[in-house]
């Protein structure tokens, strides 16, 4: 059975590499590491007794098999939190956690990484750490809270140990994914081990710095002093005798180097000075500008990635829109009756918005164009309809989804909205809340009575339907009268590349005619 040797201060034991499976049973392709450190053990074994108290030849023993024990391990086991992914899964290194046989001066210990919450996270700010320096964890505990660009997630352990060091401790911003942001050792006592630990540039971690660069810090100043006292020593040359460098251009016509040349004028004509008319220096303004006062709000790593996906969109796609009114009498009718049996058996109201993603839904299956995506190569069409809700917070724009919408009643629709919303305004939503969108409704009319406007589209999706509030015209009846009806403008933000002026109005089209005549959406 193989061995690695491990120094921890004044101690020197081994550790089985069986102990280090039974630690790592998710690590893949150990076989070949197995057989490497088989053969090393068989070495370190025939001169166990010669280099028996001899710490420097075991030393270096240590050193050969933790540098092969880093370069084969290259797998580790994720478990990205926030029920986003669960199980084994094939990471890089330190992309969320890895042990480390370091050096002489560093025990066997566990980096914690930065983990990636979400198919669109590079980087994440640590809201708050739930543990501390010196505490001890179990797989479960919850460490610390990770800020990503969808919402606030719960960070948690994935083995025993003590937390030995905070690399980046709370309101931490911009860490990128996989950059070590703890330490976690197996026993107490290595915990004072761990005080000076630092990260290097790169993500690299070590305990102190390395001695090149040390060495050359400590020559800079020396080759300073040197180049100061050779420019000190060195005389100045008079102005006659500085000579002008290839790239100078001297600005003389040809009559002032005839005039110079005629009366023996040895100096260069770049250290001659004009002696023309001196530009008058401009006065400064009489009124001074009076001072603003403002106050910088640190922008949400929400906002951030949002202004960035937008930004993206109207760069890359090219929007066009396409708007109609649609009559809404006989919804209003059928919605009062449907809540007057809600409230009887104790069930949330049906809002309007909760119609219009019903609509939606019924006709993103009349017309699936609308319902896909654009790739370089292909257009990927989803037989999925999940209909995303934008939800405004305090924290920025969020959209859950509502997965399967055209196969759901308007009762589970509205539950399904009623709780999302909540959970995104207390910046409580999981990865399964607000991924695989396909299409994106966006109601500003209801709760802030805009009348009509154009949403950017959400990408990866083609098609954003933006919701207008209602209002009551006067329009003609049958009988060449007149009376009222209520109207409700609706916009369909469209990729042209994925969905055509043609196709955007025949899915206008089927949902015109789902709103106009609610009953087909209960059928």
């Amino acid at each position: 059975m193989a061995h690695c040797l491990r120094i921890s201060g004044a101690r020197l034991r081994f550790i089985s590499s069986s102990s280090l499976t039974s630690r790592f049973p998710y690590i893949r392709g150990l076989d070949a590491i197995h057989e490497k450190l088989l053969f090393e053990e068989d070495h370190a074994l025939k001169h166990k007794k010669a280099m028996s108290g001899v710490i420097d030849k075991r030393t270096s023993h240590h050193h050969q098999i933790s540098s092969l024990w880093n370069r084969e391990t290259s797998w580790g086991h994720a478990r990205c939190f926030g029920d986003h992914l669960e199980g084994n899964c094939l990471l890089p290194r330190n992309a969320l956690s890895s042990r480390q046989i370091s050096s002489t001066t560093v025990s066997l210990h566990q980096e914690i990484g930065m983990p990636s919450l979400s198919p669109t996270m590079t980087q994440g700010n640590i809201a708050k750490w739930r543990k501390r320096e010196g505490d001890q964890v179990a797989p479960g505990d919850v460490l610390c809270e990770i800020e990503t660009d969808k919402a606030t997630l719960e960070m948690e352990a994935m083995e025993e140990g003590f937390l030995a060091k905070i690399l980046c401790g709370d309101g931490s911003k911009d860490i990128p994914v996989g950059q070590p942001i703890a330490i976690v050792v197996e026993s107490e006592e290595e915990i004072a081990e761990f005080k000076d630990y630092k990260v290097a540039a790169g993500g690299a971690s070590s305990s102190s710095p390395p001695k090149k660069e040390a060495a050359l810090k400590e020559e800079a100043p020396k080759d300073e002093s040197a180049k100061s006292s050779s420019n000190q020593s060195a005389p100045e040359l008079p102005k006659s005798e500085q000579t002008v460098s290839a790239n100078d251009r001297v600005f003389a016509s040809p009559a002032a180097r005839k005039i110079a040349e005629e009366n023996n004028v040895y100096v260069s004509l770049t250290n001659l000075q004009g002696s023309g008319t001196a530009v008058a220096p401009q006065k400064p303004s009489e009124k001074p500008i009076q001072s603003l006062d403002f106050t910088d709000i640190p922008n949400t790593q929400i906002r951030r990635i949002t202004a960035q996906r937008l930004l993206l969109s109207k760069q890359t796609i090219p929007h066009y829109y396409l708007t109609v009114d649609t009559q809404v009498d006989s919804l209003l009718a059928l919605r009062s009756k449907l809540n007057n049996l809600q409230e009887a058996s104790s069930g949330k109201r049906i809002s309007i918005n909760d119609f219009v993603l019903k609509a939606a839904a019924m006709a993103l299956r009349k017309v699936p164009e609308c319902n896909s995506s654009w790739n370089d190569d292909y257009i990927r069409q989803f037989h999925n309809v999940n209909i995303s809700v934008a939800v405004q917070t305090d924290f920025g724009l969020l959209v859950p989804v509502v997965r399967d919408a055209d196969k759901k009643g308007l009762a589970a629709i509205a539950d399904d909205v009623k709780t999302l919303a909540d959970k995104a305004k207390k910046n409580s939503l999981k990865p399964t809340d607000y991924e695989g969108g396909t299409f994106t409704v966006s109601n500003l009319g209801g709760p802030f009575g805009v009348k009509q406007f154009c949403a950017i589209i959400n990408p990866p999706q083609a098609c954003i339907l933006a919701v207008g509030t209602t209002d009551k015209r006067v329009v003609r009846d049958l009988d060449g009268g007149f009376t009222t009806s209520t109207y409700m403008s609706v916009t369909l933000s469209c990729d042209h590349r994925v969905v055509d002026g043609a196709i955007g109005a025949r899915w206008l089209g089927a949902f015109k005619s789902y709103i106009e005549d609610p009953v087909t959406l209960i059928l």
